[in-house]
């Protein structure tokens, strides 16, 4: 579809601009050129919206709030405002609930540190509610999925498994009052900020965020991003423990589409549980960070990670300069 549409904007204030398949545009600040290049800044511009993945209205705004930041912490910047974008359902739902979708969304936002400023809204059938958002990095601090080094060590911040939890929740098999949904709120609701910090204070230069594309495909972008391999364990993942009960099934959905566009690019050695496997394809919401890190700076970036009670720390996988482009899933 994009090779139907005019040539890509190009531009040298563009540092990170689609061609990258990168988590946020990044557009140098006027007048920065001037600067060292190291000092030089750029507007970190995103934007995500979704329709509810949980039934309580002000958890949704939270977790939409907080999945809308990511990209900005993937890049390694700091939000600094955001517009609000609701689709809303005028008299099939009650306007109390948008309140309290638009509140969950606003305490999000103040929590980064940044400040709602506006939005949109329109009557639609189906409620969706998300943000776009506008944050800030130094040239010193930009993180990219094109910086991946061979030797590096693959860490993720937050469990996998909201895809399926949310499914079930749906689907009548669980409800918003189960421990294990409980625990995959929380992690939903969790801002990357504390990860990211992490990440930035130890001169990480490779990251991206875990969403909708599930672990793998994230990775698979990264990867190709950086031309490297990525070797992926599969018992090292953090996984909500009660998506690893429903992972007994198979996948269906984006979950499914996402295991169907990365077969081509993924390589395995088996025997492999079948139920990480799937929790690997798994499609997910707010997710964590996942960072190509420095070997010789991971355990202080664990130790940090640790003090700051991201929601998950674990070292899933490494950097190799063989098979580039593809993921290598290993038990």
């Amino acid at each position: 579809m994009l090779k139907e549409l005019p040539e890509i904007a190009r531009s040298a204030d563009l540092w990170v601009g689609v061609e990258h398949a990168a988590d946020a545009a990044v557009f140098r600040i006027p007048g920065d050129e001037k600067l060292a290049e190291d000092d030089q800044r750029a507007l970190v511009q995103t934007v995500d919206f979704f329709t509810p993945i949980v039934d309580d209205p002000r958890s949704y705004g939270r977790i939409a709030a907080a999945n809308s930041l990511s990209d900005v912490y993937a890049m390694g910047g700091r939000p600094l405002t955001a517009l609000a974008l609701v689709c809303f359902p005028e008299g099939t739902l009650p306007i109390e609930d948008l309140v309290l979708i638009l509140r969950g969304g606003d305490e999000k936002v103040r929590e980064a540190g940044a400040l709602i400023v506006g939005g949109h809204s329109v009557k639609d059938p189906e409620l969706k509610y998300g943000l776009s958002v506008t944050g800030i990095v130094a040239r010193r601090d930009l993180r990219t999925k094109e910086a991946a080094k061979p030797g590096d060590v693959l860490i993720l911040t937050k469990p996998l498994g909201t895809g399926l939890i949310a499914n079930a929740l749906k689907a009548g098999k669980v409800t918003e009052d189960d421990a294990g949904v409980q625990q995959a709120i929380r992690s939903m609701e969790t801002l990357n900020a504390a990860a990211s910090l992490v990440l930035t204070k130890h001169g990480v230069k490779a990251s991206t965020d875990v969403t909708g594309f599930g672990l793998i495909g994230h990775a698979l972008t990264f990867a190709q991003g950086s031309n490297v391999g990525f070797t992926i364990r599969l018992g090292a993942l953090p996984v909500l423990d009660l998506a690893l009960d429903l992972a007994k099934h198979k996948l269906s959905g984006g979950s499914l589409d996402n295991q169907t566009n990365a077969a081509a690019h993924v390589d395995s050695k088996p025997p492999l549980d079948e139920r990480r496997v799937r929790i690997a394809f798994d499609a997910q919401t707010s997710g964590g960070l996942l960072a190509a890190v420095p070997k010789d700076k991971v355990d202080a970036v664990l130790r940090d990670l640790e003090a700051r009670e991201t929601p998950a720390h674990a070292v899933i996988g490494d950097v190799t300069k063989e098979n580039p482009g593809r993921i290598k899933l290993v038990e």
